[in-house]
């Protein structure tokens, strides 16, 4: 996913922008089944209930992780997330979106998916698509390189989306587009030539 380019970037958020839905949740869902992602989705109702408290994504998702994930090998999730890809990217990705990715391949720029979802699970349509730089949520391993349950970084998401940008492409960095469809794409809209807000409305 690397290639000698300027130091232009056009970023794009991956979730509800590239697709249609939450790849995170329809990867999940498709991972445990329809029973085990039906009683999993019982058991995180605690954790929902939290969330209408303390209103934090990145609590709730890691919630999730623990409860679907957690113990799986690492080799084990990134050959599931490229089955996944492989499975799902002609129902999941807008074409209007890819469209305006591959207008933006032909210029001096450098293309990053910047996502709130594990970067394990987006890293092969990111790697389909010919994104430069993928900056996503990381999961955290455990000493036997097995899914802890928690997270290695911060939720990407808000001002987090912006400290990944800068700390991939350098203090300075010029954002010559970005394209985000919700409040946790502002910060990244804001510091961008031009913003592309829910600009994407294309189905598969």
């Amino acid at each position: 996913m690397g290639r000698s380019a300027p130091a232009a970037v056009v970023a794009f958020d991956f979730d509800g922008t590239l697709t249609v839905r939450d790849s995170f949740t329809s990867f999940l869902k498709w991972r445990a089944g329809p029973v085990r992602y039906a009683i999993g989705i019982v058991s995180l109702a605690p954790s929902a209930l939290a969330y209408l408290f303390h209103r934090d994504r990145g609590r709730i998702k890691a919630a999730a992780v623990r409860t679907f994930l957690k113990g799986v090998p690492r080799e084990r999730l990134e050959a599931d997330a490229r089955e996944f890809a492989e499975r799902a990217s002609g129902s999941l990705l807008r074409p209007d979106a890819v469209a305006a990715w591959r207008d933006w391949r032909d210029k001096p720029v450098r293309l990053a998916i910047v996502t709130a979802s594990p970067n394990i699970v987006v890293e092969p349509f990111a790697r389909s698509l010919g994104a430069d730089v993928l900056i996503g949520t990381e999961l955290a391993f455990d000493p036997q390189d097995r899914i802890a349950g928690g997270f290695a970084t911060p939720n990407c998401r808000g001002p987090e989306k912006v400290v990944r940008l800068k700390a991939a492409f350098g203090e300075h960095l010029e954002v010559k587009a970005a394209y985000g469809d919700t409040s946790g794409d502002r910060e990244m809209l804001a510091i961008a030539e031009t913003a592309g807000y829910r600009v994407f409305k294309g189905t598969p």
